[in-house]
């Protein structure tokens, strides 16, 4: 299953087994509460034709000052339940038959255990019952997500040749030097389509069962060499600590590009962006002094953009593939002088 399957599957299930598992256990009290009214009228019963031939021998007799409030009740004591029966011609004394509390008690806790057993019985019952409601239910969610990635499939596979025409075409281009600026546009275009090409790539594949071992003092030198050419008036720094995880290094590479190309696309003229490796922390803390955000809160929503520039799916996609691989993920922002990305790579550390 895939992580939305997942997620699904076990919200369903826990909603459809919670429910019943509570409503159960509703019934349960209720037969509880029958069941041991139920007792207490059987033993009500046998005290009464006890009185009669005295021949039981499970309750214990004494004669008491007559209450005639609690003639023909059963009533309780610390010692146990007892019930005053009148004695023929005397106004005097009452016969008391009561039924030990041990005695009382124990049969109370056979009539528990029973009941538990039966719930528990139930339970088992309700757990297969909900896990089949689940999979019926989450049917129609697996077929709309095997469509859709379908459907990207297709357009990542017929997006790919006319970009390799694109950047061929481009680089052949002699252009004049008024026109050398319009040329990085358009090639600037092109890689921003392919990374939005990949990003998605990236998401529709199995990434968190293709893991390898990452130096990410190694990956993330690497990519900020890449972007350094990409916008030479920035500033691109980076620690001089390693740190070892296992994951898949296409995925990322995705999270670590799509948060240096914010961090470049949204910074100030001459800025600066520093990458941090933390391995004592297992943290990779990337720092801008860009523009910052409004709503650092909202950032990972789909499509939430603060600018004109971008779709608002890069950092949607990352909160994603983070949360897929157990990367957690936290953000800090300031208007007007930028923002601290942190990544806690805690789960994907190798020892």
């Amino acid at each position: 299953m895939k992580y939305a399957e997942r997620e699904s599957f076990w919200k369903s299930f826990l909603v459809f087994f919670l429910s019943l598992a509570l409503l159960s256990g509703f019934l349960a009290y209720f037969e509880y509460l029958k069941e041991k009214q139920s007792l207490e009228t059987t033993l009500f019963n046998q005290m009464k034709m006890c009185s009669f031939d005295f021949k039981c021998t499970q309750f214990e007799f004494d004669f008491v000052p007559i209450q005639s409030s609690k003639l023909y009740t059963l009533s309780s004591e610390p010692q146990g339940l007892y019930t005053l029966f009148p004695i023929p011609k005397n106004d005097t004394y009452a016969l008391k038959l009561r039924f030990p509390q041990k005695h009382y008690e124990l049969q109370l806790q056979q009539l528990r255990i029973s009941i538990v057993k039966y719930y528990l019985s139930a339970l088992f019952v309700m757990a297969l019952l909900s896990i089949m409601f689940s999979l019926y239910a989450l049917y129609p969610l697996r077929h709309a997500l095997q469509l859709t990635e379908e459907f990207s499939r297709d357009i990542l596979h017929d997006l790919g040749t006319p970009l390799s025409s694109l950047r061929l075409n481009v680089s052949r281009l002699n252009p004049h030097p008024e026109d050398v600026k319009k040329i990085e546009r358009i090639e600037y275009s092109i890689q921003t389509i392919a990374s939005l090409g990949n990003n998605l790539q990236s998401y529709l594949e199995g990434h968190e069962l293709q893991q390898e071992k990452i130096e990410l003092n190694t990956l993330l030198y690497n990519r900020i060499s890449m972007f350094q050419k990409i916008y030479p008036l920035l500033s691109f720094s980076l620690s001089h600590h390693s740190l070892s995880i296992r994951a898949n290094r296409d995925a990322i590479t995705r999270i670590i590009d799509n948060i240096l190309s914010n961090a470049a696309k949204y910074n100030t003229a001459d800025g600066s962006v520093s990458v941090t490796i933390n391995p004592a922390l297992f943290l990779v803390i990337f720092q801008d002094t860009g523009k910052g955000i409004a709503q650092p809160k909202r950032i990972f929503d789909r499509f939430y953009k603060e600018h004109e520039r971008g779709l608002g799916i890069g950092l949607h996609i990352v909160k994603k593939l983070c949360d897929s691989m157990k990367i957690s993920i936290t953000v800090e922002s300031t208007l007007e002088r930028g923002s601290i990305f942190s990544l806690d790579f805690q789960a994907l550390t190798v020892c």
